[in-house]
C-alpha cells in the first residue's frame, strides 16, 4: 500500500484577522485551511484585542497541531484631514483650504484641518496632493506657515479623517509614532513573531525600530512595508537592513503612477530574491471576494503573477477581516498556488549572492535534491540562516524541512518560501538528531518511505565539527 504524503506548496499565505475571523472557531478553520501567517492590523486595534487574538491563535494551533506565526502591522505615521460637520462637495476648479489644527481658516472657501502641523512646510506651490486614497486630486496654489490653498483637479466629496497622500514628497514624520510604540509593547508582551513597519522611507527607519525592539528584549523580525516613492527609491538600502519586505500595493499604487506598479513589484521581488530576503505581495489580491464567493479573472492572474515571480508570501487583507467569504478566499489562494507552482521553471535563483563556503554547499544540496526527484532537504538551524539561504535559492519542487530548537526561530521560518519548520530539541550526538528528524518526517507523512533526502548537518570527527552533505533514505 502506497503511503499518501502531505500536500506541499512553496508560497505562504497570510490572513489578516478582523471581525469575520477573530473567533477561536474561525481561527481554527483558517489554520486548517492552510494559513501560515496571521496578521494583526493595528490601525484600529486595542491592546486587549491583541491579547485575546494571540491567545486564540496559540490555543487553536495547539489543538489542531499546526502552528502559525503572527505579524503585527503597526499603523505608522499618516496624514489625515480633520472632522467635518457635513461632507464637502468639490467640483473641478473649486478652491479648498487645509489648515493646521491650532489655526483658524481664512473663511472665504471650504476648509478642513490636518493632524500634521508640518504639512504646509513639506509642500510647495504646484505640489499635487491626493485625498481619500487618491480619489480626489488637488494642486497647491498658495500657502503660508499654517495654511495651504488648493485647486480641485478631480471632483469628489471630502468627509471626516480622509487620508492624504503626497506623491514624491519626503514627509518629515517620525517612522514610529507614540501609538506604534505602545502597540509594540503590547505585541511583544503577547509574543509576536514579526513587526511590519508602515511607510519605510530609508534604512534608518529599520534601525530605529530594531533599537526599540531590542530595548524591549524582543526577538521579533522586521518587515519593511514599501508604499511610497521614497521607499522605492531607497529599496536596496532598505532591503539590506531589514529582515523582510512587504510590497504594500494599496498606498504604493497611489504614490506612484498606477501603470508602473507591476514594474515596481517585479523589481522589488527580484531585489529581495537577489539579497536573500523574504518578500510579501500584499493588498487587493482577491478584493472582490470581500462580497463575492468567486474572484475575478484579473485577480486570479494577479495572484498567479505573484507566484510566478516567486514571492515568499501572498497576503489577504479585507478578504479575511470583514469579508463574507474568508475561508473561500484562502482556498482560492491555495488553488491558484497549487496550479501555478508546478509550471514555474525549476532553475535555481542565479541572482543570489553566495559569499560563504556553506552557501555553496547549500547550493549543491538544492541541485542534488532536484536531480533526485521526489526528494527533500533536511536542515538543522539555530538562527534560521541555513533555511533562509535554501529558501532564497528557490529549489522548486523540493520541500525544505527545517528543524530548530527554539519556538521563535521555528515560527519565524513559517514566512520562508518552501520551508516547513519543525520544533525539536537537538541532541549532543548529531546522528541521534538526524534519526529523530527523519522519524518525524516519516511519522507525519511528509515524505514517502524509500525516498532519498538530502541532509545538511555537522558531525563530530576526531574532536572537530565538520559540515556535511549527506544522502539518507526514509526507512
Amino acid at each position: 500500500m502506497t503511503t499518501q504524503v502531505r500536500p506541499f506548496r512553496h508560497t505562504k499565505i497570510i490572513a489578516t484577522l478582523g471581525p469575520a475571523t477573530e473567533s477561536k472557531e474561525m481561527l481554527t478553520k483558517l489554520i486548517l485551511a492552510g494559513v501560515d501567517i496571521m496578521r494583526l492590523n493595528m490601525a484600529h486595534a486595542t491592546h486587549q484585542w491583541v491579547d485575546d487574538a494571540m491567545w486564540f491563535i496559540r490555543e487553536a494551533s495547539n489543538e489542531v497541531g499546526r502552528h502559525v506565526c503572527v505579524m503585527m502591522d503597526v499603523k505608522g505615521p499618516e496624514i489625515r484631514t480633520g472632522k467635518v460637520d457635513a461632507p464637502i462637495e468639490l467640483e473641478v476648479g473649486d478652491l479648498f483650504e487645509i489648515h493646521t489644527e491650532d489655526t483658524s481658516p481664512t473663511g472665504d472657501i471650504p476648509a478642513v484641518t490636518t493632524n500634521y502641523p508640518g504639512l504646509p512646510a513639506d509642500v510647495d506651490v504646484g505640489t499635487v496632493m491626493l485625498i481619500d486614497s487618491g480619489l480626489i486630486r488637488m494642486k497647491v496654489v498658495a500657502k503660508d506657515d499654517q495654511r495651504i490653498r488648493l485647486e480641485t483637479l478631480t471632483p469628489g466629496t471630502i468627509g471626516s479623517k480622509r487620508h492624504i497622500n503626497l506623491p514624491g514628497v519626503f514627509v518629515n514624520l517620525p517612522c514610529l509614532t507614540a501609538k506604534d510604540q505602545d502597540d509594540l509593547r503590547a505585541g511583544v508582551r503577547a509574543g509576536i513573531d514579526y513587526v511590519a513597519l508602515s511607510f519605510v522611507r530609508q534604512a534608518s527607519d529599520i534601525r530605529e525600530l530594531r533599537a526599540f525592539l531590542d530595548s524591549l528584549g524582543s526577538s521579533a523580525k522586521i518587515i519593511a512595508k514599501i508604499e511610497d516613492q521614497a521607499g522605492v527609491r531607497n529599496m536596496h538600502e532598505i532591503i539590506a537592513e531589514t529582515n523582510a519586505v512587504m510590497i504594500a500595493r494599496g498606498d504604493l499604487g497611489i504614490e506612484i503612477d498606477y501603470h508602473r506598479l507591476p514594474l515596481v513589484q517585479t523589481e522589488l521581488v527580484a531585489a529581495c530574491r537577489a539579497a536573500g530576503k523574504p518578500v510579501i505581495v500584499a493588498t487587493h489580491l482577491l478584493e472582490t471576494m470581500i462580497s463575492a464567493p468567486m474572484p475575478t479573472r484579473a485577480e486570479i492572474s494577479d495572484v498567479s503573477n505573484a507566484v510566478r515571480e516567486q514571492a515568499d508570501a501572498v497576503m489577504l487583507s479585507g478578504e479575511t477581516t470583514v469579508g463574507q467569504y474568508p475561508l473561500e478566499a484562502v482556498q482560492v489562494m491555495k488553488n491558484v498556488i497549487n496550479s501555478i507552482e508546478p509550471s514555474i521553471d525549476s532553475d535555481l535563483n542565479r541572482g543570489l549572492q553566495l559569499v560563504e563556503p556553506k552557501h555553496w554547499m547549500l547550493l549543491s544540496a538544492a541541485k542534488l535534491a532536484q536531480n533526485l526527484g521526489e526528494s527533500a532537504i533536511v536542515v538543522f538551524t539555530r538562527r534560521a540562516r541555513l533555511a533562509k539561504t535554501l529558501a532564497a535559492l528557490r529549489p522548486r519542487g523540493v520541500p525544505i524541512f527545517a528543524f530548530a530548537p527554539t519556538e521563535d526561530i521555528f515560527r519565524q521560518m513559517l514566512m520562508l518560501w518552501g520551508v516547513e519548520p519543525f520544533l525539536m530539541n537537538f541532541y549532543d550526538d548529531p546522528e541521534e538528531t538526524i534519526l529523530q528528524a527523519l522519524q518525524t518526517l516519516r511519522d507525519k507523512n511528509w515524505i514517502r518511505p524509500g525516498r532519498p533526502v538530502v541532509v545538511v548537518t555537522n558531525v563530530l570527527a576526531r574532536g572537530k565539527v565538520v559540515e556535511t552533505l549527506q544522502l539518507r533514505t526514509i526507512e
